[in-house]
């Protein structure tokens, strides 16, 4: 069965990602195709990028990097709940992406925004950095809009219609993670 992180990719206090994240693990927890897990990068402390050595190498000096590297490396596909702070993704996201490279590697990954244009701004930067990381990035996503999906801006009260959106975008990643996953063990047998 294939693993998916989803990963909260806030890390402010009061954020309504956690609440967003929560929103799709409970949903997708009613699948039975693939395993979830919630993985808020907040937890694992990483300072601004600190390794000595650029992470294509794969020679990771710092214990919060190798900590972070075997989390992400467990995972066979992600879905990025991410919010749009000026038209891009949080720095606390991306610094957390950048501390890694080959863990990201011939996996797939799905998008979950939220902010004032529903996030898409931000799912359109991450699709770049996706693609520089080797990872299949899907078409769905969900976009949620702060105007329409949170009550006060702040209490995350989603319409009903962003579920089928939700599960749309499951499907893709799950079957996108399955072949890249066809795709890893092909490149290292002992894997299979």
């Amino acid at each position: 069965m294939l693993t998916i992180a989803i990963i909260i990719g806030s890390t402010r206090p009061q954020r309504v990602g956690e609440d967003v994240a929560q929103w799709v693990y409970k949903l997708a927890q009613q699948r039975s195709d693939a395993a979830f897990e919630l993985v808020d990068i907040r937890d694992y402390n990483l300072p601004l990028l600190d390794e000595p050595v650029p992470p294509s190498q794969g020679q990771y000096a710092q214990e919060h990097t190798k900590v972070w590297a075997a989390k992400i490396a467990s995972f066979d596909a992600f879905v990025f709940v991410t919010p749009e702070y000026n038209h891009g993704i949080s720095g606390a996201l991306k610094n957390a992406i950048d501390f890694l490279y080959a863990e990201w590697n011939n996996k797939a990954a799905g998008f979950v925004g939220y902010g004032s244009a529903g996030g898409t701004r931000a799912v359109e930067s991450l699709r770049r950095v996706m693609a520089e990381l080797q990872i299949a990035d899907v078409r769905s996503q969900v976009a949620l809009s702060l105007f329409t999906d949170f009550e006060n801006f702040s209490v995350f009260k989603p319409a009903s219609y962003h579920e089928p959106a939700l599960n749309d975008m499951l499907d893709q990643v799950i079957a996108w993670g399955g072949a890249m996953k066809t795709l890893r063990d092909k490149a290292d047998p002992s894997r299979g």
